[in-house]
């Protein structure tokens, strides 16, 4: 893998760990954070730049929907929270 297409793969890879802790729920957080480990470490011998511009697109995708979760949970638990 070149080295800006491996650390842009590392970027990725850090800001979607980040987004993934935002959770504030327990099993939320550890569940996203599993499952970014997860995936990386899956695809982590992918060599074919094709493929790695593949696996990029769906990270980015993923981090977008972690991110809609992260504030829908958030706002979920902020309005329970708020009625106590």
């Amino acid at each position: 893998m070149a080295a800006a297409a491996r650390s842009q793969v590392m970027s990725l890879y850090r800001t979607m760990l980040r987004e993934s802790a935002k959770f504030p729920s327990y099993n939320y957080r550890n569940y996203a954070l599993r499952r970014v480990r997860d995936a990386f470490k899956a695809n982590r011998n992918v060599e074919d730049p094709k493929a790695v511009e593949r696996l990029m697109e769906e990270g980015w995708q993923t981090l977008a929907l972690i991110q809609r979760q992260g504030l829908h949970v958030t706002s979920a638990f902020s309005t329970v929270t708020n009625r106590e």
